[in-house]
């Protein structure tokens, strides 16, 4: 149903959202749960996103984990969602605690390997794209920066 509306409105949408969030977040300090994923292609290429709302880093795909959700569950939704890609097997690397505009924000930060094209949706995510580790683009927000080193550190 969504796809019904146009990409440039749907954009425009998430935008919105994303300040009403910010907000919401800053005044109610909720508990959040979320998942990262370091997906990497057989030549060992990073996939990094930009999304259509916030500050136009490249960042690793992300996304909230729904209640009851097992996590890993949440990160294979994630990417598939934003990337069109499929996990295969997933490795947990651990668990990093964050303030993310004022809420509490617990990410589970998983690994995978890729075999898809990346094809962003074009409405929350305007560009996916595979980098070779040692020439990653920028700017490059300071959270995927923990997250590209907790991969360096457990890869």
């Amino acid at each position: 149903m969504l796809r019904l509306i146009p990409a440039s409105l749907h954009r425009r949408g998430y935008r919105l959202a994303h300040a009403v969030r910010k907000v919401w977040w800053r005044l109610a300090r909720p508990r959040l749960n979320g998942c990262a994923i370091v997906a990497s292609d057989i030549e060992g290429r990073l996939l990094l996103v930009r999304q259509s709302y916030g500050a136009g880093s490249w960042c690793f795909p992300t996304g909230g984990i729904r209640r009851g959700e097992d996590p890993e569950a949440a990160a294979r939704r994630e990417l598939r969602e934003e990337t069109g890609c499929e996990a295969h097997a997933m490795t947990l690397l651990g668990v990093q605690d964050d303030v993310l505009h004022g809420a509490l924000h617990r990410v589970h930060v998983f690994a995978t390997r890729i075999s898809d094209t990346p094809r962003p949706d074009m409405r929350e995510i305007i560009e996916a794209r595979l980098f070779p580790p040692h020439s990653l683009p920028e700017p490059l927000s300071e959270r995927t920066r923990r997250r590209l080193a907790l991969w360096r550190e457990r890869s």
